[in-house]
């Protein structure tokens, strides 16, 4: 069954389970994916980087323990867009989560305000 929402999401991730009981009290009909296991796929990442307006630091983690240990914060500007999201299919740790697609866009992270908007 194809479901019009997917949800990349972490299980050890406060954020994450947050966004996943919100869906789940407004009936949002949605699939869930291990993102450390099944990282977006690059067209995936394309989809979101237009909903953020080409903005590429938004899809990344930049809190998390991986993005700190390969110097990204200092890397990333200078690197082409293509660069920058070939890291991400590689490790899902990069990947700023939740990250959520639907048919008509996706938000990463999870604001209250802002899913509201997206599926209100």
């Amino acid at each position: 069954m194809s479901y019009p929402t997917k949800v990349y999401a972490y299980s050890g991730c406060s954020t994450c389970r947050n966004a996943l009981k919100f869906l789940k009290e407004q009936n949002v009909p949605h699939e869930v994916l291990a993102i450390r296991e099944t990282p977006p796929t690059k067209a995936e990442l394309k989809r979101m980087l237009a909903v953020y307006g080409g903005q590429v630091k938004k899809l990344f983690n930049t809190s998390g323990q991986d993005y700190r240990a390969l110097g990204l914060g200092e890397k990333l500007e200078s690197m082409s867009v293509d660069e920058a999201l070939a890291l991400l299919p590689a490790n899902g740790n990069l990947v700023k989560r939740p990250f959520v697609l639907t048919k008509q866009g996706g938000v990463v992270g999870f604001k209250a305000d802002q899913w509201k908007e997206l599926f209100g």
